[in-house]
């Protein structure tokens, strides 16, 4: 930071955006603080710090570079989190230190979530072995409370302390909401980790009420001060700062050996966003089922599904179709096919009799013959295995649940979609209960 207050620009490619104004400074924590942005009343800025901490604030070291590593995660882990769908308050980051974020007032609870039992959990529950796996994940809720170690509450003391966040009264819907989007966190940043053969642990991610639109949102940072990774799915390999937890002598080896798991963590991070192969084929009977297919298309876009088009009639150019199949599977890209044929559909039986790769029948349903027509897709000769859907939105879909079993960014994108429908079916519970 200069001296008149303001960050340094970040060099490359976000150089050419011109530093934020400081206003006050709203918060100084252990290892970050948090300034108003002159300019900007709905942003703050959140500069971290080259500090690590333990045992509530007890154990505190200086630890150069750690600032720059907790950013570059941080933003990685939002970046991942904003693609997927899950709304949080990160913007963009500023330099090698600090990001700009959406300002929020934050709820004073630590929502925790845990895979397998290990750490204080075991303090907690005498008798529970380390490597217990909780399935589903087990959500615990820790008052910020320093002085007091961060209290654990359970769900009814939130609710009968009636915390008021930016104008919120955080209640029965808001804990369900919260609860239900932490899980949904952790399940698709563990699916993320799996990806590069790391295990997931727990984490803490913390929640606030967005100041402008009065939205619950993900806040805070997200790095390795709030996980724990094994490595391989080993519990000797842990990627986090235990090492540091657990030193009665913090030494220099201590403090080194927890920079470098920071530090691959960060950079590990990286190829998180590598997305696993796979696509969608939409192959169509006629060029005058294009309408019905692009809307296949524009469904398996949202969810980041690559889509191809493809003009093949399975009944007047048999020979052809089945080339082009071939060209698809030939080239070994995971491949979900879809058929859009009306009247006699022999397009999907066809695809399914001669691919081994999944097919969905995906009929263009007009008014006049449509109840006739769709037992053509429906009433298969023996052996083919290919299923019927007549809604374009319910075949993207489809296709990508089967390509997200190996692949997490298309899972991601379906988890934070159902995440997202559900939260509305609540909010508008919420609102016509108030109504």
């Amino acid at each position: 930071m200069s001296a008149n207050g303001q960050s340094e620009p970040r060099k490359g490619s976000l150089g050419d955006i011109p530093p934020p104004t400081l206003g006050e400074k709203i918060i100084e924590g252990k290892t970050k603080a948090v300034y108003n942005i002159v300019d900007s009343p709905g942003l703050v800025f959140i500069k971290s710090k080259d500090k690590i901490t333990a045992q509530d604030g007890a154990k505190s070291h200086d630890l150069a570079g750690k600032a720059a590593i907790s950013t570059s995660t941080a933003t990685k882990i939002f970046n991942i989190l904003s693609k997927s769908g899950v709304k949080n308050h990160f913007v963009r980051q500023h330099d090698d230190t600090s990001f700009i974020a959406r300002k929020c007032d934050m709820i004073p609870i630590e929502w925790v979530t845990r895979r397998v039992a290990t750490g204080s959990f075991l303090k907690r529950n005498e008798g529970v072995k380390e490597g217990f796996r909780f399935n589903p994940p087990k959500l615990e809720f820790f008052y910020k409370d320093d002085a007091n170690h961060d209290p654990q509450w359970s769900r009814e003391q939130i609710l009968e302390n009636k915390l008021v966040c930016g104008g919120v009264t955080i209640g029965e819907h808001e804990v369900d909401i919260l609860s239900r989007t932490t899980i949904c966190v952790f399940e698709i940043l563990e699916k993320a980790w799996a990806s590069v053969d790391c295990a997931l642990v727990d984490m803490k991610i913390e929640f606030g009420v967005d100041m402008e639109t009065g939205e619950v949102i993900l806040s805070d940072i997200i790095d390795s001060d709030s996980w724990r990774l094994w490595n391989h799915n080993d519990s000797r390999l842990k990627l986090s700062k235990q090492v540091y937890r657990d030193a009665q002598n913090v030494t220099g080896e201590v403090l080194q050996q927890v920079k470098l798991n920071f530090q691959w963590v960060a950079d590990k991070a990286d190829l998180l966003f590598e997305q696993p192969p796979g696509r969608v084929v939409v192959f169509m009977g006629s060029p005058s089922d294009k309408d019905h297919c692009v809307k296949i298309r524009d469904c398996c876009s949202a969810l980041g599904v690559p889509c191809h088009l493809r003009v093949s009639s399975a009944h007047k150019g048999t020979e052809e179709t089945l080339g082009i199949l071939a060209q698809y599977e030939g080239d070994g890209i995971p491949t979900v096919f879809i058929a859009v044929a009306g009247r006699s559909n022999g397009l999907g039986p066809v695809l399914s009799g001669n691919a081994s790769w999944p097919v969905i029948n995906c009929p263009p349903i007009s008014a006049d013959w449509g109840a006739e027509d769709v037992w053509s897709s429906l009433r298969l000769p023996s052996g083919l295995g290919c299923s019927t859907v007549i809604y374009p939105e319910a075949a993207a879909l489809q296709a990508a649940q089967i390509l997200g079993l190996h692949n997490h960014i298309i899972w991601a994108r379906l988890r934070a979609k159902a995440l997202n429908t559900w939260i509305g079916l609540k909010v508008a519970d919420k609102h016509i209960q108030e109504a």
